[in-house]
């Protein structure tokens, strides 16, 4: 493949952006390499500056459900567009969006938009303390929350620890009420609640993990949260930014019959633009302002284009479309499965609903220890053997892949094709 106008793009951007892009994993630092630039977008591939076409399983990291530029989605935006592009006012569509939500979620009773999922969880949290009048969260590890200060953080060692700052620029004392267990394991969740239960405001978790691959949520695991944080007097939130309406359309609160206290939404809900959402029980939001003490605003919350474009999308995932997905995504997962397997090449290949990744380790994938097992330089071997096949995997092992209702069968047998060929070749450096 030809690449001279992308690196031509990425030497100026390089200039004016840290690494020349303006999210970090675009930087193609965790495979090597240098990215491609976009040139425009159609269906289930992508089109980049030099001509180059992939079939693409980024999906602009989960937020496109239905693929690029899906009629319905662009004709909502043109319409929106042509009506305004911000108002900094009430308008209907906000309204219908939240009753869209809502019909899908009944535990959302009452919800607040805003322009990110970073938004919608720091937002959630503070509502939280205010709630409890309690100090302390408790995160899991390898569960993204956003960047917020006192959200990326990670563990210490030992089970029942204050975290450390997970980034520069994050004074320890920010994280000093953060509490951070190992994913999937019950028992340390259990130990900090011994410790510190009538302190802690929230628990806040992916209840499927999308941030250190996909990894799923043991048996019970997220009714023992429940659980826990019932009889401690704690609230559970659930940071539903990539699972909301992509492994079911009552997310993963529905699917795994857990209801939370707040569920934080994003990607999927605006339809390929930026947006956010936190919402649950009516007592907990009529504390935002200004309703009650909770302060949150933002000048382009409730964004009519977003509003519109999220609708359009909303409106199209009918329960036929997730038995679409489910066959699609559960294709690709036994397909790689196969390939590694005739290649003999240890791997597990976790999935849920439509979004699934593969590690290439020979345990199984639970928590961010067996994650980080993961033979990392194998699959930035296979990144760049599959790009140049025309296939685009997100450049980071420890990132999930998207199935959209764009792809197809052919898609699918072309993508196992390609996936066997570059696996074998990344093998044979």
């Amino acid at each position: 493949m030809i690449h001279e106008r992308s690196d031509q793009l990425y030497a100026k951007a390089q200039q004016w952006m840290p690494a020349g892009v303006n999210s970090p994993v675009r930087a193609f630092r965790a495979v090597g390499g240098t990215p491609f630039y976009i040139r425009s977008a159609k269906g289930a591939v992508l089109t980049d500056v030099d001509g180059n076409r992939y079939i693409d399983y980024v999906c602009s990291w989960g937020a496109l459900i239905l693929g690029h530029s899906h009629p319905a989605v662009v004709k909502a935006i043109k319409q929106a567009a042509a009506r305004g592009t911000s108002y900094g006012a009430p308008h209907e569509g906000e309204i219908l969006l939240a009753e869209e939500i809502a019909q899908a979620m009944p535990w959302v009773e009452m919800l607040r938009f805003v322009n990110s999922g970073t938004e919608a969880t720091m937002s959630a949290v503070r509502l939280a303390r205010a709630a409890t009048g309690r100090p302390k969260i408790l995160k899991f590890e390898g569960n993204y929350h956003g960047h917020a200060d006192y959200l990326l953080a990670k563990a210490g060692s030992g089970v029942a620890t204050f975290a450390l700052p997970d980034s520069a620029g994050i004074p320890a004392e920010l994280t000093q009420h953060t509490l951070v267990a190992p994913y999937n394991h019950p028992e340390a969740v259990e130990a900090l609640f011994r410790e510190a239960g009538e302190q802690i405001a929230a628990v806040i978790v992916e209840p499927v993990a999308g941030n250190m691959g996909v990894v799923l949520p043991a048996p019970g695991f997220l009714q023992t949260l429940r659980d826990l944080t019932n009889r401690y007097g704690s609230l559970l939130i659930f940071d539903e930014v990539i699972t909301g309406f992509r492994v079911s359309r009552q997310g993963a609160a529905g699917l795994y019959s857990v209801v939370p206290d707040m569920v934080c939404l994003g990607k999927i809900i605006g339809g390929g633009l930026p947006v956010g959402a936190y919402g649950g029980r009516r007592d907990l939001m009529q504390m935002v302002a200004p309703l009650g003490p909770v302060y949150q605003a933002g000048t382009l919350s409730g964004n009519p284009l977003a509003m519109a474009a999220g609708l359009a999308t909303l409106r199209e995932l009918g329960e036929e479309v997730y038995t679409r997905l489910e066959e699609l995504a559960s294709a690709l997962q036994q397909a790689v499965a196969e390939s590694a397997n005739k290649l003999g090449v240890p791997a597990q290949v976790n999935r849920a609903g439509s979004m699934l990744n593969v590690f290439f380790t020979e345990c199984a994938v639970t928590d961010t220890a067996s994650a980080f097992t993961t033979d990392r330089q194998l699959y930035a071997r296979l990144f760049h053997a599959l790009l140049k096949r025309g296939v685009f995997l997100p450049p980071s092992a420890l990132e999930a892949w998207f199935v959209s209702t764009a792809h197809t069968e052919s898609h699918i047998e072309r993508t196992a094709k390609a996936f066997h060929a570059a696996l074998k070749e990344a093998l044979a450096v």
